[in-house]
């Protein structure tokens, strides 16, 4: 996890407050968001957010990966649609290409992502 803010759009930012009211035990995903830089204009093409699809490298393990970051609803490990409340999908939510972020993962092992390419 970082101390940097990330970016989120409004209507992610919405969104993501919402589901957090209804849930429980997502803190990782709650720290996400309270640090995070809410924009609303001028929304970067390079910026990962809900229904993302883009490639990153996990620089621990040197293997490039591909995801789309969505609602828990839409979750779906064969088709790499990852839900925000994951791990993985809390670690990069924010980010943009060329940004990093160390990640402590459910297995203990800290591992750096980096977002390589925003696909859309």
């Amino acid at each position: 996890m970082s101390n940097k803010s990330i970016t989120l759009t409004e209507t992610d930012y919405k969104r993501l407050n919402a589901l957090l009211a209804q849930m429980d035990n997502l803190e990782d995903l709650e720290n996400e968001v309270e640090r995070a830089r809410v924009i609303s204009l001028d929304i970067p093409d390079d910026l990962v957010k809900m229904n993302s699809h883009f490639e990153y490298l996990n620089v621990t393990d040197n293997k490039v990966c591909e995801m789309t970051i969505v609602y828990p609803q839409e979750a779906n490990s064969e088709l790499r649609k990852i839900s925000v409340t994951a791990p993985l999908g809390s670690a990069l939510l924010g980010l943009r290409v060329g940004e990093e972020i160390d990640w402590t993962f459910p297995d203990g092992m800290v591992r750096r992502l980096r977002v390589l390419k925003v696909k859309q």
